[in-house]
């Protein structure tokens, strides 16, 4: 992977972090760098899950990749807010 497929990567993954914060209903308890990093983490694995599943290779925009990736990203949101709720 080349440097401009990593930045692009983390520009996407700030996206699917914001998109999948704005999923889950009610108020998060998490800051802007947990979703942004819960985000891109969430476009990598989704992006492998979409491979494994050859789906992420589409003429056009990837709506499926994009929908594995969000619901990824919602997730990890509720999940490191629950964490967070916790202490």
């Amino acid at each position: 992977m080349e440097i401009s497929g990593v930045i692009s990567a983390i520009v996407i993954g700030i996206v699917i972090g914001v998109l999948g914060r704005l999923v889950v209903p009610g108020r998060q308890r998490i800051g802007v760098l947990w979703t942004i990093a819960i985000g891109i983490v969430a476009a990598f694995i989704g992006t492998g899950i979409a491979s494994g599943l050859d789906v992420a290779d589409t003429k056009g925009v990837d709506w499926v990749e994009w929908l594995i990736q969000i619901a990824l990203a919602a997730i990890g949101v509720v999940a490191v807010s629950k964490v967070k709720l916790r202490r």
